[in-house]
């Protein structure tokens, strides 16, 4: 993951943000975690290597990450995910396009990034009237591992 983390530390730098240890290591357990994770168990991970952190520590390392668009905050599992497109440079205010599939079964997440879904939401807001600044459709149902088991 090294090769991942080093660029992403240099999109930010570029960027004029710093991916400090600390903000390194939530991405790094963000990314490393096999489903979406929450903060208080990102802070539970975290103290295993550094005993004194503390809740606004974590909250702090997600601002940053949320900010950078390098992670996505999962709403209906008040939990984060690894951006799909971490190291592929978009930063601030490019923010791609994202839908999550959560299977209420087994909890996996999984990330697309469908132009016709953003498409038809960016339709159906404009007849309403309404203009979205971001839009992030969450999807639960059931993931081909479960339906196959």
């Amino acid at each position: 993951m090294d090769p991942v983390l080093d660029r992403v530390a240099a999109s930010c730098a570029a960027r004029g943000a710093q991916l400090t240890p600390l903000r390194r290591q939530v991405l790094a357990l963000v990314l490393d975690a096999e489903s979406p994770v929450g903060a208080y168990a990102l802070l539970d991970r975290l103290k295993a290597e550094r005993p004194g952190a503390a809740p606004p520590t974590v909250y702090r390392a997600l601002d940053f990450l949320l900010e950078q668009g390098l992670i996505h905050k999962v709403e209906r599992l008040n939990a984060f995910v690894g951006c799909v497109e971490a190291d592929h440079g978009h930063g601030p205010g490019l923010h791609h396009p994202h839908q999550f599939l959560i299977c209420g079964t087994c909890g996996a997440t999984q990330e697309v990034a469908d132009e016709a879904v953003t498409r038809a939401v960016a339709a159906a807001a404009s007849r309403a009237g309404f203009r979205p600044a971001r839009a992030t459709v969450e999807v639960e149902g059931t993931c081909a591992r479960c339906v196959a088991a």
